[in-house]
């Protein structure tokens, strides 16, 4: 085994597997919360200005805005 291969006795892997998991909750937060907060807002705007677009299009924008902050968070790496 080399120098930089974790071993389950030294605390490496555990710190790995932390860190991967701290990553995997927070790009999930990223991809539920973007959808949800601006499908909220074409949901207001919709039931505000009497339109039926607004919703899909917010759900829409935040799918799309949240993936690109992932990207840019994580994807460059």
């Amino acid at each position: 085994m080399s120098a930089h291969t974790p071993r389950e006795g030294d605390g490496t892997l555990r710190r790995s597997y932390s860190r991967g998991e701290s990553i995997g909750g927070t790009v999930s937060a990223y991809l539920i919360a973007g959808p949800v907060a601006y499908g909220a807002l074409g949901w207001g705007l919709d039931r505000w200005l009497d339109t039926v677009f607004l919703t899909p299009l917010g759900l829409l924008l935040g799918m799309a805005l949240a993936l690109y902050v992932v990207w840019l968070r994580y994807g460059k790496s």
